[in-house]
C-alpha cells in the first residue's frame, strides 16, 4: 500500500533521525512505512497518523488535511468546545470512529485516519472544521 506525508516528518523514526518532505510517497510493508527503503513507523503508530496518510486512491493530501483539520477544531477550547464534542459523541458516523476500548474518553481509532474522504469531509462539517 502507499502512503504519503502530509506534512513534513523530522523525527527520531524506527531507522534513526530522519527529515522526510511534505508530499513524499512512502511504501508500507508489514504494517511499516517505509520512505527510501528505511523503515519510519509502524502504520498504527501516532507518528503515522498525524504526518502519513494512506494514499492507494490517490486522496492521502486530502485524507490527511482532513483529519489534522477536525483533530485541531476539536482541540480548540473556545465557547463551542462543548458544543463541538456533544455532535462528535451523538454522531453515528463519528462513533464507528471512537477507540471501543474506553468508555468515557474519546480517542480516534486507526480507521478514523484511514476513512473514507466523503466521512472525513461529513466530520470536518459536523465539527466545522475547514476543508
Amino acid at each position: 500500500m502507499q502512503y504519503i506525508t502530509h506534512r513534513r516528518f523530522k523525527d527520531n523514526a524506527i531507522c534513526g533521525r530522519v527529515n522526510i518532505p511534505a508530499f513524499s510517497t512512502c511504501d508500507e510493508r508489514d504494517g511499516v512505512v517505509y520512505f527510501c527503503g528505511m523503515p519510519i513507523c509502524y502504520t498504527t503508530s501516532e507518528n503515522a497518523h498525524q504526518y502519513f496518510a494512506r494514499n492507494n486512491d490517490g486522496q492521502g493530501i486530502k485524507r490527511g488535511q482532513l483529519t489534522q483539520a477536525i483533530q485541531n477544531k476539536l482541540a480548540k477550547r473556545d465557547s463551542a468546545y462543548q458544543d463541538r464534542w456533544d455532535k462528535v459523541w451523538g454522531d453515528k458516523i463519528c462513533q464507528k470512529y471512537k477507540r471501543k476500548e474506553y468508555d468515557d474518553f474519546w480517542l480516534w481509532n486507526h480507521e478514523f485516519f484511514n476513512a473514507r474522504i466523503e466521512d472525513l469531509k461529513y466530520i470536518a462539517k459536523l465539527v466545522g472544521a475547514k476543508e
